[in-house]
């Protein structure tokens, strides 16, 4: 075993254990990469062969009240993340079998408290919405509070579950839903899983 796998592991995450509470955003909203459009919800219904009008029709959607398709509430995670590659950029720096990206928006490299961790991945995600999102509009995630950390070693390492809580709002500062997003921050353990 390396030195990185000693015995008061778990202490290394106490600063994150006691930040609990603590909102780690600067107040600004990361917005998603694209404003919600007509092609891109047609797009994503059609793997799951999901027909319903207000997703579809124009007419329809207007008349439930909408001013045009509404976004289906399964892809507020696609509308709010930003672009994860850019033309020019390297998002994957290895074929490893298990590489992560370079960068992402949903992992946490940019955390500044706790141990240095190379694995992560979402466990769990809970959605509140005030109203559906609708075509034209763009929507971003504001706030990024953590509200748990439980250290755990797992059969893919030692790390944390952690769940975060934001806030989605629209290009007009309008709260439109509230996320929370569990995610699990980890050292592989040695020889890969």
């Amino acid at each position: 075993m390396s030195e990185d796998w000693n015995e008061d592991w778990k202490e290394d995450w106490r600063p994150v254990v006691d930040a609990v509470g603590r909102d780690f955003s600067d107040g600004t909203t990361t917005w998603g990469a694209d404003p919600v459009e007509p092609g891109a919800i047609r797009r994503y219904l059609e793997p799951l062969e999901f027909g319903c009008a207000l997703h579809t029709d124009p007419e329809a959607a207007r008349a439930a009240g909408f001013a045009d398709v509404t976004m289906p509430y399964t892809g507020v995670i696609a509308w709010t993340i930003p672009a994860a590659w850019r033309p020019g950029e390297t998002l994957f720096d290895s074929d490893d079998r298990d590489a992560q990206p370079v960068h992402s928006a949903i992992n946490n490299q940019d955390m500044p408290l706790g141990p240095r961790t190379t694995g992560f991945f979402g466990t769990d995600i809970e959605v509140d919405f005030e109203r559906p999102v609708v075509a034209g509009e763009r929507i971003g995630r504001r706030g990024r509070r953590l509200v748990a950390c439980t250290p755990k070693e797992t059969a893919v390492g030692r790390g944390a579950f952690m769940t975060w809580e934001s806030e989605v709002v629209t290009g007009r500062d309008e709260v439109v839903a509230r996320i929370r997003i569990g995610t699990y921050a980890y050292v592989p353990k040695e020889g890969g899983t």
